[in-house]
């Protein structure tokens, strides 16, 4: 059995939702082989990667089936026409407005901290959208977070840096919880992983020419039972 959770399968994509600590493709040394390409290939040998997600973040990843497939989507990710949403959990307080705000912000490598990212007027543009859905009072854990205040937040990258998302929310003050890359101690270990989740991706089928929408609820529930509205 492969280990792969299939959201959705035809003869030209697969979608599949990673979970989270997975790498999208194999990295360096024996140890990090083992990847969601990998998995997806021993059962589809023509499943091509078309975009990544960090190996912290879980959700939605689509791949191509062919390489006529992954030039086309590989194509609409580069033109910014594909709709990406994600979730997380942040650390403190976001207004409720029921508005999206935009987080404008430069990025370029942080190359003595590699693999991090900065913030940089030299670096390329990068756009975030985002919106508060609620905000909630953290409880049971640890000294750190005993009375630490949690903002659940929707968010639209229209740029894809990496780690545009974990940089631009750390920039403004609200980290994600469990970022082990840029949230300082007491936000880090708030939270057992990172709390950022891919929830949709929609984007016209190449093939079919047809709109297409695919949806993961953020896996948060178990960890959201800890906290009081």
């Amino acid at each position: 059995m492969i280990d792969l959770d299939l959201i959705h399968e035809d003869a030209h994509l697969l979608v599949f939702d990673k979970p989270a600590n997975l790498l999208c493709v194999p990295g360096r040394g024996e140890d990090k082989q083992d990847c969601l390409s990998a998995r997806a290939q021993r059962r589809w040998p023509d499943a091509l990667v078309v975009h990544r997600l960090d190996m912290s973040t879980s959700g939605l990843v689509v791949m191509a089936r062919g390489i006529e497939m992954q030039r086309a989507l590989g194509a609409a990710f580069a033109r910014r026409e594909v709709h990406k949403r994600y979730e997380a959990l942040v650390d403190g307080e976001l207004p409720v407005t029921g508005e999206w705000a935009v987080i404008d912000a430069p990025l370029m490598a942080d190359w003595p901290r590699r693999p991090m990212q900065k913030i940089d007027a030299a670096g390329k543009s990068s756009v975030t959208r985002w919106r508060a859905r609620s905000t909630m009072a953290l409880m049971g854990a640890g000294e750190s977070a005993g009375s630490r205040t949690v903002s659940r937040v929707l968010l639209e990258p229209l740029t894809g840096r990496s780690h545009q998302l974990r940089v631009h929310l750390a920039s403004i003050g609200h980290a994600i919880l469990g970022d082990a890359l840029y949230a300082v101690d007491g936000i880090r270990t708030a939270a057992p992983r990172l709390m950022l989740h891919a929830t949709v991706l929609e984007f016209v089928q190449p093939a079919t020419g047809h709109t297409v929408r695919f949806e993961s609820a953020a896996p948060f529930q178990w960890f959201l039972s800890r906290l009081a509205p």
